[in-house]
Formats: C-alpha cells, structure tokens, sequence
C-alpha cells in the first residue's frame, strides 16, 4: 500500500522555519505539534498493519490529526 507522508514537515514544507520557532517559544503551539506527531504515528502503525483498529475507529483518528493540523495552520498564519 502506497501511503501519503502526512508529517508536518510534508504537510507544510514553506513553514518549517517558523515551525521550528513556535515549538520552542509557544508551549500551545508545542503541544498541538506533538499531539499532531503521536496521532500521525499512530494511524502510519495502524495503516501498515502494525496494530488492529476498527476502520471507524481508525476514521475518527484522522478526523482528529485534521483538526490538529488545522489549528496549526492557523497558527502559522498567524504574525
């Protein structure tokens, strides 16, 4: 199976610098960045058969790193 690589530094290439400011300056901005990170591991794991989810269950997963990368984006445009 052919997977997209949806890493924030993928996800995002014209904003690593400022990405990379915020994680160490903006304690929020940290938070949702590893959330984002932990979330996104965990969905690659289920994807490529390392654990067994429910494909509802997996939806809700994604729907959640969505979210997460929405607020980030916000943040970035943010200044």
């Amino acid at each position: 199976m052919d997977l997209l690589n949806h890493d924030l530094a993928h996800e995002f290439p014209e904003h690593l610098e400022k990405m990379r400011t915020l994680k160490a300056t903006d304690t929020h901005f940290a938070k949702l960045f590893d959330a984002y990170d932990d979330n996104n591991r965990a969905i690659q794991k289920y994807e490529l058969g390392g654990a067994v989810i429910s494909d509802d269950a997996l939806e809700l997963m994604k729907k959640q790193r969505l979210s997460t990368k929405d607020d980030i984006y916000q943040r970035l445009l943010l200044d």
